[in-house]
């Protein structure tokens, strides 16, 4: 896909949460088309302690808005600048960056109505929102398994259910049951088509190990140390079994068949 350096506006920036900001992007222009799973390296002005660019998943694509929405962790230097932007503000985008999530009908002989299964942990749910989406455009109703310690740190949850069935763990258990996901009775009550995943690695690992046990096609967005976004650095180098590769370039989804987990 071809690749923009574009000056978006933010539309609105909205803590949802005390780690959490959620920034909507519209650009004078149609925004160009992006895939779920994609991201984005964003420019972070005004901070003396960053100077590289902060790869952010595209959380969700609003068409009618014409925004582009990015969930944004405030843990560094780099994410709480980001966190600090307002109305009005310019953001300075790489996008769309990256492969995307498989589309059932990629996967299972053209069927679209396939059970497909999006487990997400901490700031891991963002991209499995605009995949949910792009999941019932295409007429396949997604199940989200999301998992967070308490919760308070529930992410979006009113999105979520927009789009299909949400179960929900939590560490402390305030909130679905008590655990984390891959000890959900869901995985043991239902059977899935198709498993993505995007969260922690531990996290990952073991829902890699589960599908693989139950012949599962599974896919993992990972989440490496990225700076270029283009392949150039080798920062984000990932062990495959077709060797090392960027996780930036020929991820950041792969097939956790692939992965030297």
């Amino acid at each position: 896909m071809k690749k923009y350096i574009l000056d978006l506006t933010v539309a609105a920036s909205d803590k949802i949460h005390e780690k959490y900001v959620l920034v909507k992007l519209t650009g004078k222009e149609q925004l160009p088309d992006m895939l779920p799973g994609q991201f984005v390296e964003v420019r972070v002005d005004g901070s003396p302690y960053t100077f590289l660019r902060r790869p952010i998943s595209i959380n969700y694509i609003d068409k009618e808005k014409n925004e582009l929405w990015l969930l944004i962790a405030a843990i560094g230097n780099g994410t709480r600048r980001l966190a600090e932007l307002k109305p009005g503000d310019t953001l300075n985008c790489v996008l769309p960056l990256g492969n995307s999530f498989r589309m059932p009908q990629d996967i299972n002989d053209g069927d679209v109505q396939a059970r497909v299964l999006l487990v997400g942990g901490g700031v891991g749910v963002a991209p499995l929102l605009y995949f949910g989406k792009c999941l019932k455009e295409s007429g396949s109703e997604p199940t989200f398994l999301l998992g967070a310690r308490t919760a308070k740190d529930l992410l979006m949850m009113d999105d979520f259910s927009k789009l299909g069935r949400v179960f929900v763990t939590t560490e402390d258990g305030t909130a679905g049951e008590k655990g984390v996901v891959i000890h959900h009775s869901l995985l043991e009550s239902e059977r899935f088509d198709q498993i993505s995943t995007c969260g922690p690695k531990p996290m990952m690992v073991a829902v890699a190990k589960y599908a693989q046990n139950k012949g599962i096609y599974c896919e993992a967005s990972l989440e490496n140390k990225m700076a270029c976004g283009v392949g150039a650095c080798l920062c984000c180098v990932e062990k495959t079994t077709e060797g090392n590769l960027c996780v930036c370039k020929e991820g950041p989804i792969f097939d956790v068949n692939s992965l030297m987990w």
